[in-house]
């Protein structure tokens, strides 16, 4: 009989697995590419409509995705530095913080950056929240499924049991589609 800190293991062990799984498929040049263009085009648009700081950047990028996509600093400010040496950003000092205002060519680069996004019908946060949706929805299911390993009771062990067979069945079914 697994003990609650046994069953918390194998949960987590599968978290681990399901990480893997997806860590091994988006690797590779063309998702390295995507994510490029995506976080060079996001950051564009968060700069379009007035000057700011990295962190303003990363919040401006995040909120208009509601959050789903939340860029961390290490790609953020890289791209930054990217644009100002393209001649598409200006920096500023404003105390101890750096502002980034669009150049006139990034204004252009912004333009054609949305013009792209909309005659494809498509943004660059579209196209992240649609890859990144499965893997954070199973990331929270697991959270939850650890919480009730952890602190449920038998009953409620078992019932969650249920539901997670039921959500496999049913998500192994949407592949098996058209």
């Amino acid at each position: 009989m697994r003990t609650s800190s046994s069953a918390g293991f194998y949960l987590w062990d599968a978290v681990e697995s399901l990480r893997g799984a997806f860590a091994s498929r988006s690797g590779g040049r063309s998702s390295t590419w995507s994510a490029h263009e995506n976080i060079r085009a996001a950051i564009l648009s968060a700069l379009a409509q007035e000057p700011k700081n990295g962190r303003q950047v990363m919040q401006t990028i995040a909120a208009r995705s509601d959050g789903a996509w939340i860029p961390s600093a290490s790609a953020v400010y890289p791209m930054l530095q990217q644009l100002t040496d393209e001649g598409l950003v200006s920096t500023q000092h404003d105390g101890e913080r750096i502002v980034y205002e669009l150049t006139v060519a990034g204004r252009e680069a912004a333009a054609e950056a949305a013009a792209s996004s909309e005659s494809s019908g498509d943004s660059p946060q579209r196209r992240f929240d649609a890859s990144a949706a499965v893997p954070k929805a199973g990331v929270r299911l697991a959270q939850a499924a650890a919480q009730v390993a952890q602190s449920g009771t038998p009953e409620q062990k078992e019932r969650t049991a249920a539901v997670l067979d039921e959500a496999r069945r049913k998500v192994y079914a949407i592949l098996a589609e058209d």
